[in-house]
């Protein structure tokens, strides 16, 4: 984190040297001395950024710390003393990188003694910042409250600060937090140290006063004359830290964890609960006498229901599923290649064959290594890299993808659901998208009840799925509706990725009940499984058994108490006999291992190939691999069951809901608005419409500048997780078959815009009327359409980002970046007409550049009948200094429609061509 930080601050130095390169920075007026202003504000609050690295770390490290600090490993104070010590010299170095960068390209005073104030203050202010971070997050405990006061502190920080607007403008009521600004004190001292230095001792106009041009540059913008105010500042800072660093220290003392989310628990948990306070029969409670729900025969078989009783509301054809010599390879990795391994390719299944039947659960087992999840990716048709070889046969004709997708389903082991919704609405989703368009919704919903039924998530209907681990459904019940999810489709093949992984006894027993129910109507179920208890593995019909090395060693019937499989491995010579009661399938790993082979001198893929029960199979295949009398291909007229509307229809009302029920995300950012829109509201109250004075339009436009960076930045941090989260999901039902990447695309980017209007409307109503902008209808208009579009184009800027980058985090970084040179390039540290010719370009090409111009523009480039002190007109001094034309407002109005049609555009292309997930 530190080294990207300091990667961040060399590009941003070299941008800032190069833009307020000394060759074009002159000190001639107050207005030059405005913009060597601009220059140190931008040194402070980059630094003041770079500390916002410190939130996120200081809270990944909180639990091990409470969990340490609750088993009396040390106290508090032993963990937050190195926390900042170590800090310390990294802010000597960030900072000293910084200034040798900048200080003299920019053309500052020369000075030595000056050089190591200016170093100083921006070490105090790291560290002030470091501080400051620390302390929220050992307050807020969780990624999401500390954000928001994060947020919050910056925005007071700066607001406050003394830059974006002038001390003598700020009300009585918030003078209090100009003096409590850590900035204000930095801004003050490190203002002083540069203007009045020798370079600013020149009176310009000595007929207007006998001030010296710094002097004159400190007056006007509300800062200090006193000298001493360094000192005043340095002290001041130095108070801060120590302030910050004891109450980082407290907080860790007296505050505990935050309380987690908690599991939704089911009938059958609290029956398990029951039993284990009353000592009554678990069997009994948990499955009572109804035959139709135990999971056991009573010869330690997990059975299911008798679904064919039941039956289902909708047909489907029963299919088999044939591969022959099956082979799959990936490039020879780097690493290996650097260990003296000639080959290209390194191939990980070799030559594997076998047939899967309707109504026959298959477990594919085998070591780590051994490839069961990737010949299982294989045959799904889930790889996204490598070389496939070999025949794959559905009921006798070649197996074609796109086909494949409509009538088998694959069931992750991650359990991968949108966290928002409903176990209900998740399968009413899935069934919407992935069943034939001739089914009505009547039918559609009696099949979804059927499926709920079936894999017993009946009770649990109006529960949300929740994150793993965090809330919501339990690991077994989330197993469970990841099973739902691809029955609803109707498929007649379902791959399973060892669903009962990370569940307990209990768990796995209800989870294999569900999973043999699904094979009892009758479809074509295979299973990956790791470790399986007796009772597990003797739900298994048949067993396709891998040894490491992508080779099969065994495929075959089951039979009662595993018996077949015990038969054939004790009948190879030399392979030790099973133990009365021992687990068949620990003894069969146990007994085909690398080592047992080397021991026993022999290979049991080849042992299997020679065997007869190698020979049936070749049999079954060459039948299966052969089309039925009067049977036809598999067809549909599109690769996707439902039309693009339709797709674009269910994806939107699944965002909908998930939005809906995620307040963390929609309510936090209305409540920031508000509390934001109150606070520039009451800070900025009644000066939009004083034009008298240039500091007048230096707080305005100081107000527009400070709403759009923070609200736009939070927008655009904010939704990044939450498309993180569901781009996962994406990659899932993508490549299930439910739709194209353009329709998620559109409803993700649809969902925002009702969000970001409410958000536009509560901010500008609020700022719009207690900072006194002219109520004139198109200067209304104007403020609104420009707001919501800024808000709206930070957002899709931060979900471009992920869409662009591999996870939220790095997107994170990059975005980050940018906002940072957005930043420099807005308009208000440096007008557009002062930046160098080399770099004026990109202030077209900021979007945040065209929202300030449309903003400042539309209120006051029309103004010609008021005049400035020096007699200047409004309108003619938002032209010279700004470079803003009153009549250049509509194109500004298309272009910030641009950058946001462009930044939606960019994440939908990124989320159709970018694939990050590699299996």
């Amino acid at each position: 984190m530190n080294v990207t930080c300091l990667y961040q601050l060399i590009i941003l130095g070299t941008i800032a040297m190069t833009v307020f390169l000394r060759t074009e920075m002159h000190r001639n007026s107050v207005e030059d001395g405005v913009i060597y202003m601009g220059a140190m504000f931008l040194g402070l609050v980059t630094h003041l950024f770079n500390a916002f690295a410190e939130l996120a770390m200081s809270i990944a490290k909180l639990p091990i710390f409470y969990k340490q600090r609750d088993l009396l490993f040390y106290p508090s104070w032993a963990y937050g003393l190195p926390t900042w010590l170590l800090k310390i010299p990294i802010s000597f170095l960030e900072c000293a990188v910084w200034i040798c960068m900048t200080y003299y390209v920019i053309g500052f005073d020369p000075n030595i003694e000056r050089f190591f104030r200016h170093y100083l203050l921006l070490v105090l202010i790291s560290q002030m910042a470091s501080g400051l971070f620390r302390v929220l997050a050992a307050l807020g405990r969780d990624m999401v409250v500390a954000d928001t006061f994060g947020s919050f502190a910056q925005l007071v920080l700066l607001v406050l600060g003394g830059f974006l607007i002038a001390r003598d403008n700020i009300k009585a009521w918030w003078i209090w937090g100009y003096w409590c600004s850590p900035l204000m004190y930095a801004q003050n001292a490190i203002a002083v140290n540069e203007f009045l230095g020798h370079s600013w001792r020149m009176v310009v106009d000595p007929t207007d006063s006998n001030d010296t041009l710094g002097v004159q540059v400190l007056k006007s913008r509300g800062i200090f004359v006193d000298p001493n105010w360094y000192w005043i500042g340095v002290g001041a800072l130095l108070g801060y830290i120590m302030l910050f660093n004891v109450l980082f220290i407290v907080f860790l003392d007296l505050l505990d964890p935050l309380g987690k989310g908690q599991n939704v628990v089911s009938e059958e948990e609290l029956m398990e609960k029951h039993v284990n306070r009353t000592g009554e029969n678990v069997e009994l409670l948990l499955l009572g006498n109804d035959s139709e729900n135990s999971p056991s025969n009573g010869g330690g078989e997990i059975t299911g229901a008798d679904t064919r009783e039941r039956g289902m509301a909708l047909p489907f054809t029963p299919l088999s599923i044939t591969f022959d010599n099956i082979r799959y390879s990936v490039d020879m990795p780097q690493e290996m290649k650097d260990k003296g391994i000639t080959e290209d390719r390194l191939v990980l299944l070799k030559g594997v064959s076998g047939a899967f039947r309707p109504g026959v659960l298959t477990a594919l087992m085998g070591v780590s290594g051994a490839g069961k999840t990737t010949l299982m990716d294989v045959l799904a048709g889930r790889k996204t890299g490598g070389y496939i070889e070999g025949d794959i046969n559905i009921s006798g004709y070649p197996k074609n993808q796109e086909t494949f997708a409509r009538i088998a389903g694959y069931c992750e082991q991650n359990d991968i659901h949108s966290p928002h919704v409903t176990v209900y609405e998740s399968l009413v989703y899935s069934a919407w998208l992935r069943l034939s368009p001739d089914v009505d919704s009547e039918a559609r919903q009696m099949f979804v009840e059927q499926v709920m039924e079936l894999v017993e998530l009946t009770s649990l209907r109006g529960a949300l799925v929740g994150l793993p681990g965090v809330n919501g459904l339990s690991t077994e019940q989330r197993k469970r509706l990841t099973i739902a999810v691809e029955l609803v489709a109707n498929p007649s093949i379902i791959f399973m990725d060892e669903p009962t992984s990370g569940l307990d006894a209990r768990a796995a027993a209800i989870v294999m009940r569900a999973v043999r129910n699904t094979v009892d109507t009758g479809r074509t179920v295979v299973c990956t499984i790791h470790q399986p208890s007796i009772d597990i593995f003797e739900a298994f019909d048949e067993l396709f058994l891998m040894k490491r090395g992508g080779e099969e060693i065994y495929v075959g019937p089951l039979g009662h108490n595993s018996c077949h499989l015990i038969d054939y491995f004790e009948g190879i010579q030399g392979v030790k006999k099973i133990k009365d009661g021992y687990n068949p399938a620990t003894w069969m790993l146990e007994v085909t291992t690398l080592a047992q082979e080397d021991a026993l001198g022999l290979n049991f893929a080849e042992v299997y190939m020679n065997s007869d029960l190698y020979r049936r199979n070749k049999a079954l295949i060459s039948e299966l691999s052969t089309p039925p009398p009067g049977s036809t291909d598999l067809y549909f007229s599109k690769q996707y069951a439902q039309s693009f509307f339709t797709q674009c229809v269910a994806c939107l009302w699944k965002q909908h809901k998930s939005y809906w029920r995620n307040p963390s995300y929609t309510a936090t950012r209305i409540f920031f608005t508000t509390v934001i829109a109150l606070i520039f509201g009451t800070i900025f109250l009644n000066l939009g419409q004083k034009v008298g004075k240039r500091q007048d339009l230096f707080n305005s436009l100081g107000s527009m500048y400070a709403a759009v960076i923070f609200i736009g930045i939070q927008n655009g941090q904010c939704v990044q997780p939450i498309v993180d989260v569901e781009r996962t999901v994406f990659y899932r039902e993508k490549a299930a078959g439910m739709y194209s990447a353009l329709p998620y695309a559109f409803a993700q980017v649809f969902i925002e815009i009702p969000h970001v209007f409410l958000q536009t409307i509560i901010y500008g109503l609020i700022v719009y009327s207690l900072i006194g902008l002219d109520w004139a209808f198109m200067k209304f208009f104007w403020y609104m359409f420009f707001m919501f579009f800024t808000f709206l184009y930070f957002t899709f800027y931060g979900m471009m980002a992920v869409a662009m980058t591999p996870n939220s985090d790095i997107a994170a970084i990059v975005a980050t970046a940018f906002y940072a040179v957005w930043n420099i390039f807005a308009g208000f540290l440096v007008p557009r007409s002062r930046i160098p010719i080399w770099w004026r370009w990109y202030s077209w090409a900021c979007p945040v550049a065209w929202t300030l111009y449309g903003l400042v523009a539309s209120q006051y480039g029309d103004i010609a009948d008021v005049r400035l002190e020096d007699g200047e007109q409004v309108n003619a001094f938002i032209h010279r200094f700004f470079g803003f034309r009153h009549d250049y407002v509509g194109f500004m109005a298309v272009g910030v429609v641009g950058f946001t049609v462009l930044f939606a555009f960019v994440f939908a292309f990124s989320i159709k061509v970018l694939n990050f997930q590699r299996r």
